[in-house]
C-alpha cells in the first residue's frame, strides 16, 4: 500500500485513501447508498488486509505492518463530507426483456424502466451505452436489425425524457452474445435484452 495522504478516491464500492486525521495513511471502505459494502483487499511487504465491512480500516502503523480496524462513521462524514458528496455516482446496469420478435417489452421490465429513467434523470451530464440483443431463434441478419431495434427504442424514449442523443450510444450484437447458450433455433427470453450502462 502505497502511503497517499488527504484523497479521496471513487471505487466500487467507494473508499477513502489517505484520511490523515481519521488515520493516517490508511484506507477505508465506505458503504453503498443501500448501507451494502463489496470488499476490498490492501497489502504490504505480502501481509493482507482484507475490508468488507462498512466503515473498516487498513492502516499503515510504525512497526511497518497493516492494523485492521474500524472508523467512526461521523468522524469520516465530518472530514470527508464535502469531497465524498463530490464523488460522481456510481454507474448503474439495467436489463430490459422483450417479447418474440418484437421490441415490446415484457411485463417484468416495466419496473425496470421507472428505475433506468430515475437514474438517467438524477444525473446531470449522463452517459449512456445501449445495447441490443436477440435470441437465437432467427438468422443473422433478422437478429442485427431486430437488436439494433430494440436498441433504438431505448435510446428514442430516453432522448425523448431530454438527454442529448449524443449522449446515448446505442448498438447492436445480434445473437452473438447469449446469457443462456442454446442451439441456434432456440427461443429463449433471458436472451431478447437490452443492456443499458448509466454513468
Amino acid at each position: 500500500m502505497t502511503p497517499l495522504r488527504n484523497m479521496a478516491a471513487l471505487l466500487t464500492p467507494i473508499m477513502l485513501i489517505g484520511c490523515a486525521t481519521v488515520s493516517k495513511d490508511s484506507i477505508v471502505l465506505l458503504p453503498k447508498a443501500d448501507g451494502s459494502t463489496g470488499a476490498i483487499a490492501a497489502t504490504r511487504a505480502g501481509e493482507e488486509v482484507v475490508l468488507d465491512s462498512a466503515y473498516a480500516s487498513a492502516r499503515h502503523v510504525a512497526s511497518g505492518k497493516l492494523q485492521r480496524g474500524t472508523e467512526d462513521a461521523r468522524k469520516v462524514q465530518q472530514e470527508f463530507g464535502a469531497a465524498i458528496a463530490g464523488m460522481p455516482q456510481a454507474p448503474a446496469s439495467f436489463t430490459l426483456y422483450f417479447l418474440t420478435g418484437s421490441d415490446d417489452f415484457t411485463e417484468q421490465s416495466t419496473a425496470v424502466i421507472a428505475d433506468l429513467l430515475e437514474q438517467t434523470r438524477s444525473r446531470p451530464f449522463p452517459e449512456i451505452t445501449v445495447i441490443g440483443h436477440t435470441d437465437l431463434a432467427g438468422n443473422d441478419a433478422e437478429n442485427d436489425a431486430l437488436s439494433l431495434q430494440r436498441a433504438d427504442k431505448v435510446r428514442d424514449m430516453l432522448v425523448a425524457l431530454g438527454i442529448p442523443k449524443e449522449s446515448i450510444r446505442a448498438v447492436a450484437r445480434g445473437a452473438r452474445e447469449p446469457v443462456v447458450a442454446t442451439e441456434p433455433g432456440v427461443h429463449e427470453p433471458r436472451n431478447r435484452r437490452v443492456e443499458v450502462s448509466v454513468r
